[in-house]
């Protein structure tokens, strides 16, 4: 970094400006597509060789980079241009907020001259988009850009991450300005999550450690906090050092590798082992986790009066759904490292809870054995428990699962088996919007590169709100193995119908059967349809081989909507009054 004045002028305009600091910023790919308020910067995109990708939605575009920010932890770019482009960025804006995901969203404005006089698309986008992102900035000087670029990536990557959007009027972008060369620099702290990390005060780690201390049954809940912060090394050495299972949220997912010995699996709304154990500990240590209405299973899970200690980034979370008797407001790498320093020595600790860690394999071997039956499940239709079956036999332990909202994060987040730390179970838990697989699934292939394969769950619903996107990925090279749970319906809600108001009683959930392989080789595209169970592993393993084009796996699966949870029969379901099942 080096902000020396040199009073070398550069001419450029404001969207050349803009591109130019992308490019110190190592910027990845950019989502969007293109529109004439940004007409300088697509060219200086090309002229610098950074990578813009048109996308055939903003919203999808929106969510490409939210996954690409997720398992890269740098901020995801997408951009839409005036009016219906901007607002088309809402919903995943919304998911990069809510998931604490880095993101830097670019919208065209009009030309300042003009404003307010019916220009063409115009519509108050920047009130519209402004509480559906962490800040808010509208460049109204080209001479600005530099600073407000570097402004954009410090607030995106610090304390918690989230979605920054910049504006920039038609005038600003197209106007030339004589730069000074030296404005051009961004500190390299403020280019990946997380930036700025924070210790925990040393008086409360002190008092969390000896509530660990005085455990017996202690119990880490791990959110997606501890991916944003990179701690799996700090976690596993607490962990294995004290003897302290750990359970994980559905984005938390991969902070220990569900293979681990450790590893209680889910909690929350659905769950292996994990809420009983919560049940029976006698401290929870929280970490990186909101313990929102899923995690906490609407608020009830965590009774009143258990010990827990609570480690966020963000202070005002903790105590806002559950009571914590010590808060550590921290990154959670350096807090857990700075327990795991504190407490030291366990052995005598670890020899004390030797039935408590001992119990998890075992609880853990009880559960695969109920689970059993949905896992190598014969049924035709096919039972999605036998799709994740074969997925944890197939997949390389490096490679991403990203799931749509629904029913593919229910599945996976409850069945899917991570085979090493990291980020690669990928479901959009932020605002769980259904369209995100296909669109999620080229984000995560973009940032983890080509060696590694990725694999995208969606419901036929969800594939058909961003089918579209197969015209990208094939475009782009990309070639995800898309996943359609084709069930002829908008599954989840048939399947509350269902439970809530009785068999029959379904209304707006049914949607017409679809040869999707067929839509996806009209479309360039590889597409197999199984309709057998047996067949299962050997097309996951055609469509892995496929390194030319994507492949869309058109699975035909259960149309019982008393089968479709993956965590309970509908058929033994009993629903109370008010309550939400599941």
């Amino acid at each position: 970094m080096d902000a020396t004045v040199s009073n070398t002028l550069r001419r450029m305009s404001g969207g050349a400006a803009l591109a130019e600091m992308l490019k110190l910023a190592g910027a990845g790919p950019i989502f969007g597509m293109g529109g004439f308020q940004l007409l300088p910067f697509y060219e200086a995109c090309r002229a610098l060789g950074l990578r813009h990708v048109l996308i055939n939605d903003e919203r999808c575009g929106a969510f490409a980079a939210d996954a690409y920010a997720r398992v890269t932890n740098r901020p995801g770019l997408c951009d839409g241009t005036l009016g219906p482009g901007a607002t088309n960025l809402t919903t995943g804006l919304i998911e990069a907020l809510n998931a604490g995901m880095p993101m830097i969203a670019v919208i065209g404005g009009a030309n300042r001259q003009h404003a307010w006089k019916n220009m063409t698309q115009e519509a108050r986008q920047f009130d519209i988009l402004r509480p559906a992102a962490k800040d808010a900035i509208r460049i109204e000087v080209t001479a600005r850009v530099p600073e407000l670029l570097r402004r954009a990536f410090a607030v995106a990557t610090s304390g918690r991450p989230g979605p920054v959007l910049i504006e920039v009027p038609e005038d600003v972008a197209h106007n030339e300005h004589d730069f000074d060369a030296a404005e051009f620099w961004i500190d390299p702290g403020t280019l990946k999550a997380q930036a700025r990390r924070t210790r925990p005060d040393p008086d409360l780690l002190a008092a969390a450690g000896r509530l660990l201390a005085e455990a017996d049954r202690p119990l880490i809940l791990a959110g997606g906090g501890v991916h944003l912060s990179e701690a799996y090394d700090a976690l596993l050495r607490l962990a294995e050092a004290e003897g302290i299972p750990v359970a994980h949220t559905m984005s938390g997912k991969g902070a220990i590798p569900c293979t681990h010995a450790l590893s209680a699996g889910l909690f929350g709304r659905y769950d292996r082992i994990a809420n009983a154990m919560i049940a029976e500990s006698d401290c929870l240590l929280v970490v990186g986790c909101k313990l929102g209405e899923i995690a906490t299973r609407r608020f009830a899970l965590i009774p009143p009066g258990k010990r827990l200690i609570h480690i966020d980034i963000l202070p005002e979370e903790i105590g806002r759904t559950t009571r914590a008797d010590v808060a550590l407001a921290a990154d959670a790498r350096l807090a857990l490292s700075d327990l795991a320093d504190f407490l030291a020595d366990g052995d005598a600790r670890l020899r004390r809870r030797a039935e408590w860690v001992a119990s998890v394999p075992r609880r853990m071997a009880r559960w695969r054995e109920g689970a059993r039956e949905r896992l190598e499940s014969t049924e035709r239709p096919i039972n999605v428990g036998r799709l994740m079956g074969a997925l944890n036999r197939v997949l390389p332990a490096d490679a991403v699962l990203v799931a749509d909202g629904g029913f593919a994060a229910h599945w996976g987040g409850l069945f899917f088996d991570t085979k090493q730390a990291g980020r690669s179970f990928v479901p959009d838990r932020g605002f769980a919007s259904i369209g995100y697989g296909v669109p999620g699934g080229i984000g995560a292939q973009l940032g983890v590169g080509p060696k590694r394969r990725v694999v995208a769950l969606t419901g036929d619903g969800g594939f058909n709100m961003s089918m579209g996107e197969l015209e990208t990925a094939r475009r782009l090279g990309a070639p995800i193995v898309v996943c359609i749970f084709n069930n002829a319906a908008s599954g989840y809600v048939k399947a509350l119908q269902h439970a809530v108001f009785g068999p029959g009683n379904y209304q707006s959930s049914d949607l017409a059967e679809m040869d999707y392989a067929a839509v996806a080789r009209a479309m360039g595209c590889h597409g197999i349809r199984v309709e057998d169970p047996d067949a299962l592993e050997g097309a996951l393993r055609e469509g892995l081989a496929n390194t030319t084009s994507p492949t869309v796996l058109d699975i035909v699966v259960t149309r019982d909507p008393a089968r479709m949870l993956p965590g309970v029969d509908n058929r033994t379901l009993t629903v109370q009054k008010g309550d939400r099942p599941v």
